[in-house]
């Protein structure tokens, strides 16, 4: 398996509006840990340590 990094996501518009508003009324401590938990979920779900550490990486170098 490899990243796929080309849009992928039904309705994106749609499940940014959903970030977002998860994000509504939380302090910024709170929104940092709502992604940090948001990542691990995902993380976990897409399971592949070598896809995981190639999202690292295309992060770290902002090419997202």
């Amino acid at each position: 398996m490899s990243l796929n990094t080309k849009p992928n996501i039904a309705d994106a518009d749609g499940f940014y509006a959903a970030l977002l508003a998860a994000h509504r009324g939380l302090t910024e401590a709170q929104s940092l840990a709502l992604d940090a938990e948001l990542i691990l979920i995902l993380a976990n779900h897409i399971g592949d340590r070598e896809v995981l550490d190639e999202a690292l990486m295309l992060a770290r170098k902002g090419k997202g």
